[in-house]
């Protein structure tokens, strides 16, 4: 496959979550959807890294061909150049409560 197809092929929106937890001195980002991870120094390096991550890991597997396979066990249909999330999260909160009494 020449690089010009290859590019188009992979040319592909998806919709994704991005959580930023701190951890110590670190910031961790990660993407439930795909179940990818990164880290950095600060809440931008780390969402940028992870990015990072997932755009070389896209091109990896849409080089051998299984870039579709993996989106849809991660829960996407893939239709005219959409990767379409299956289910979304729609709220996050944090909440406390006591155990025991």
């Amino acid at each position: 496959m020449n690089q010009l197809a290859r590019k188009q092929e992979s040319d592909m929106k998806l919709k994704m979550t991005i959580e930023i937890w701190a951890k110590s001195s670190r910031y961790i980002a990660k993407c439930p959807e795909l179940d990818f991870v990164s880290q950095g120094e600060s809440p931008e390096e780390a969402k940028r890294n992870l990015l990072e991550v997932v755009e070389i890991q896209f091109d990896e597997m849409n080089e051998m061909g299984t870039l579709d396979e993996y989106l849809q066990e991660c829960g996407y249909e893939v239709k005219n150049g959409n990767a379409i999330p299956m289910s979304e999260m729609v709220g996050f909160e944090k909440q406390a409560f006591q155990i025991g009494a």
